[in-house]
């Protein structure tokens, strides 16, 4: 008899375990998904579209807070955990409840999970989220440019809306993200590569999206998403190291897998970290992943019009994922305010309601305001956040335009924030050379294909 699975998950890693791992199996039986972290998720059907012939009426998707019961009641063989950004203590807390129901408890690895590729891998990845992928994503994506060569960004999934439509997406204007009614948090991951004209592939299957990213580039870069670890196989795994959360790196899930992993560690915020946080940082560096090539990087941060902030009072808006299930308080926009003379940051959590109530309760975050827009819902209530506020200006720290999407009644300052690399350190462009200098023999890392694909 095939073995009965649940597959924990967060509309991201769940989908693609299942689609390399199990949609092929006939060992294995996906009995259900379960979802958290992401609103909107529980309560949804992976459709049989892209589940396969061996599932004519999809897989139901239920909330993570039902597992025990599901375990018990759908008589489930194992239990796959399939999201990130979690900490050791909190998996095998997850992992005691599967086992005290009678099920087995599963990681699944880079062997089982991993693509290849027909072109050059570049992976980005990182050991929290909010550490600076995205901003290493993009210094990559100029230097492979800056090379003469054409790279192609894939991200690692956010499937938010009808599963099936969103199978392949490829976004090369800011029009195709309007076309796909994309959330906020898509739209703060796609529209920074759109604006220096790079092409992005995102989606629900990943063999698929490979096929179509990997024949208009000659280099793909991995755009990872939380501190997951690739599902391409790469030929560079650079991992982003955030020294204001030192001692993370070996405390959370799979961000220590990609320190361990990685060819390139970047120390990122090296302008914002103390002495010691960095000396801790590089103690687990030497560590965990000695023979690694070792970036020191700052994230530099720049405003519109900062004489604009100076002695007023500031209204923040940070990037959402940073502050939720990245653990962070504040992230730019505060440095940024700060730095420009502002004589307060507003503290907007007394307004809020609905959902982004709800947000402030789930999570331990500072006096700033959450870029969250998951639903039309949840714009509207930003918006009357952010008008309601007692402030002077608006100091908005995500990387997208949110003007486009909200009415701001206030005069509303856009941060920008890039990866530089610090005086003395190895470059974005030196570590990537040996890549960029591959053809079609280079040799992959010697992990095996993985199964049902």
């Amino acid at each position: 008899m095939p073995r009965r699975v649940l597959i924990m998950g967060a509309a991201g890693r769940d989908f693609h375990n299942f689609n390399v791992a199990y949609r092929g199996s006939a060992s294995h039986e996906v009995v259900a998904f379960t979802a958290t972290q992401i609103p909107f998720i529980e309560g949804r059907v992976y459709p049989s579209l892209l589940a396969g012939p061996r599932y004519p009426d999809g897989i139901a998707i239920h909330p993570e807070r039902e597992l025990v019961r599901l375990v018990r009641d759908l008589a489930v063989d194992e239990v796959v955990f399939s999201y990130s950004d979690i900490s050791h203590e909190y998996v095998m807390h997850k992992a005691s409840q599967v086992m005290a129901a009678g099920a087995s408890f599963v990681l699944l690895g880079p062997c089982d999970t991993m693509l290849a590729a027909q072109v050059p891998v570049i992976a980005v990845c990182a050991v929290r989220t909010g550490s600076g992928k995205s901003q290493t994503a993009r210094r990559v994506a100029q230097a492979v440019r800056a090379a003469g060569q054409t790279p192609v960004v894939v991200r690692h999934p956010m499937p938010y809306g009808d599963l099936a439509a969103q199978r392949v997406q490829r976004f090369a204007t800011y029009e195709d993200l309007q076309a796909a009614d994309v959330t906020v948090e898509e739209r703060e991951e796609y529209e920074p590569h759109l604006a220096e004209r790079t092409v992005v592939y995102a989606g629900v299957d990943y063999q698929a999206i490979l096929e179509q990213a990997q024949a208009e580039c000659d280099v793909l870069i991995w755009d990872g998403g939380n501190n997951d670890y690739p599902f391409y196989r790469p030929d560079l795994w650079i991992t982003v190291a955030d020294p204001l959360r030192a001692g993370h790196e070996s405390t959370y899930y799979p961000g220590e897998l990609n320190l361990r992993a990685a060819d390139v560690i970047i120390i990122n915020k090296v302008d914002s970290a103390t002495a010691q946080q960095l000396a801790q940082l590089d103690a687990a560096i030497t560590e965990l992943n000695p023979t690694a090539t070792v970036l020191r990087a700052r994230s530099t941060v720049s405003i519109e019009d900062p004489g604009l902030i100076a002695g007023r009072r500031v209204l923040v808006i940070e990037d959402g994922p940073t502050l939720t299930h990245g653990g962070m308080k504040y992230g730019a926009g505060v440095v940024a305010a700060r730095r420009c003379g502002a004589a307060e940051i507003v503290d907007p959590r007394q307004l809020a309601t609905g959902t982004i109530r709800d947000v402030y309760r789930n999570y331990d975050i500072g006096p700033v305001l959450p870029a969250i827009g998951y639903s039309g819902q949840q714009l509207h209530e930003l918006e009357q956040m952010i008008n309601a506020a007692d402030a002077d200006v608006v100091v908005i720290a995500t990387p997208i335009n949110l003007a486009r999407l909200v009415s701001i009644s206030k005069p509303a300052l856009r941060v920008r924030y890039d990866l530089a690399e610090a005086e003395g350190s190895p470059t974005v462009g030196d570590v990537l050379k040996p890549i960029l200098s591959l053809g079609t023999s280079r040799t992959h890392r010697g992990t095996a294909s993985p199964g049902g694909t």
